[in-house]
């Protein structure tokens, strides 16, 4: 199933490059490529979870998630898009705060 959700992340990607999406590199603080600094971005926990909620959940129901450490920048803004994009609201819970995602806005105002 790993393998799945890892097409299904690459595939959400693309699309959501197609409108607009950057990766935030400076998130990774490692010494490394900017290829190899987007590659470690994408396989953060929470968009894998997202994903993983979108495939098993019904178009238009809400995925919550919940982590033990704070969301970083570039997850953040992927997640927006992924509320605008796929019309789903996605509620995080990280270490600081409750995260709504709806229609590309987020309940912090960008302010975590």
């Amino acid at each position: 199933e790993a393998e799945s959700i890892f097409e299904k992340l690459d595939e959400i990607d693309e699309r959501l490059r197609g409108e607009g999406y950057k990766p935030e590199l400076s998130e990774v603080l490692l010494e490394m490529g900017d290829e190899e600094k987007a590659f470690r971005l994408l396989h953060h926990s929470e968009k894998l979870a997202v994903v993983f909620g979108l495939m098993k959940t019904k178009p238009g129901s809400q995925i919550r998630i919940v982590k033990n450490l704070r969301s970083c920048e570039d997850c953040h803004s992927f997640l927006r898009l992924i509320s605008k994009t796929y019309e789903r609201e996605i509620i995080v819970r990280d270490r600081i705060r409750f995260h709504h995602f709806r229609n590309g806005d987020c309940s912090c105002g960008d302010y975590w």
